[in-house]
């Protein structure tokens, strides 16, 4: 499959991650998110880029519940909930985001 994203394709697998993921950068994230009905806002970034900082880290896409467990650690309790990302991501925190942030499907997530 192929986005469009500002007249350049981007190459994306039949569940819409990125094949290529140094094509990433902002506008797709926007794009994807705009195809779901989600406008990214400061609180839907800062979970992007703690994911992309995590798999830097660790070259893995974190599951649903490592990802509640560092966003707690890294951006406190009230943002560390399944609740708070549900309503960020409504379908799966670690699926949407990892899928936003140009991440592989997270390992464990059906």
């Amino acid at each position: 499959m192929t986005l469009i994203v500002d007249g350049q394709p981007v190459e994306v697998d039949e569940d819409g991650y990125l094949k290529n993921r140094s094509q990433w950068n902002e506008a797709i994230a926007e794009a994807m998110a705009a195809a779901d009905g989600i406008e990214l806002s400061a609180n839907h970034w800062e979970v992007l880029r703690l994911l992309q900082n995590y798999y830097e880290e660790y070259q893995i896409a974190p599951n649903v519940r490592v990802l509640t467990k560092q966003i707690g650690k890294r951006l406190g309790k009230d943002k560390g909930n399944s609740l708070y990302l549900y309503e960020l991501f409504p379908r799966g925190p670690a699926l949407q985001a990892c899928r936003y942030a140009g991440l592989p499907r997270p390992t464990g997530c059906s």
